[in-house]
């Protein structure tokens, strides 16, 4: 009852600073606007099938790979580790994909019954962005943390080390829904950036906004193979709200956005992946 009276008021909150907000986010001009992306949906598919098991709680069938989301397009998934952080109530892994010739790192989404991943996703405050070569720079402090400040990051880190000891250089695919969408674009932006690692791509689902607009530009010029998979319902790509009366301050989304209901792609088979990609990512059955 405590935490329903707990999502009532959460949702109220949010619907009103959407209202607030309802200006439209403003372009940024990002440079080499042309070499975008070039969206796979089947790659989507795929993709979002490891973005939905990292939701199962069983780890040892995680592990193991026999849980009842590990089959079909995923199956035959080698995991390398398991990334848990009991504390702050985050969970990922890290494996390889011999059908792509890829290492996997996926996170996991905001867990409903945790205060602790309400708390890092509510924290809007923004932290500057201590990266080199990238002034003024700022980011969520909640989602930024739950990556830096925790021990996610050295195990995501040391899977990729074994990983890569294991099965050579591959390519590696970074994702995530939700929360775990957001991990993942700092996940992405600290392998290339702090790791120097090459062919990174980050792929995610209903992330929400993590930071402003001078670093949405850094983003986009940094982490050129990144796809954000959205859906025009989902209330969550919206968050933290866009201010336009604090343009440079406010939050700001980086490219490439891809809408599955927005005109671009509006097929049966979009549908259902961004049903995938929320009702089914969420034990709870909704997108967090």
């Amino acid at each position: 009852m405590i935490m329903g009276r707990r999502r009532c008021l959460i949702l109220v909150i949010l619907v009103s600073l959407l209202a607030f907000s309802r200006a439209r986010e403003l372009r940024i001009k990002h440079k080499h606007i042309d070499h975008l992306p070039i969206y796979n949906h089947t790659l989507a598919t795929i993709v979002v099938h490891y973005a939905s098991a990292v939701y199962i709680s069983d780890l040892t069938e995680l592990f193991t790979w026999t849980c009842s989301r590990c089959d079909g397009l995923i199956e035959g998934f080698q995991i390398i580790d398991l990334i848990i952080d009991v504390q702050h109530c985050l969970q990922g892994f890290v494996g390889v994909a011999t059908d792509l010739n890829a290492i996997i790192i996926a996170f996991r989404g905001t867990q409903e019954h945790s205060i602790q991943n309400w708390v890092e996703d509510l924290y809007w405050k923004q932290l500057d962005l201590n990266y080199p070569g990238m002034p003024d720079a700022m980011v969520h402090h909640g989602f930024y943390s739950a990556y830096h400040n925790t021990t996610v990051r050295p195990g995501v880190l040391n899977a990729i080390h074994k990983a890569k000891k294991f099965y050579g250089d591959l390519d590696i695919i970074v994702t995530g829904h939700s929360m775990g969408g957001a991990m993942a674009a700092f996940c992405g932006l600290d392998l290339i950036v702090n790791r120097e690692a090459k062919n990174v791509q980050v792929m995610t689902f209903g992330q929400p906004r993590i930071g402003n607009a001078v670093f949405a530009t850094y983003y986009s010029q940094l982490v050129p193979n990144m796809i954000r998979v959205t859906h025009e319902h989902d209330i969550v790509p919206h968050l933290p709200p866009y201010f336009s009366h604090f343009p440079q301050k406010t939050y700001h989304h980086f490219p490439r956005e891809v809408n599955l209901m927005g005109g671009f792609i509006n097929t049966t088979l979009s549908t259902s992946l961004y049903q995938t990609a929320t009702s089914f990512l969420s034990p709870a059955g909704v997108a967090v």
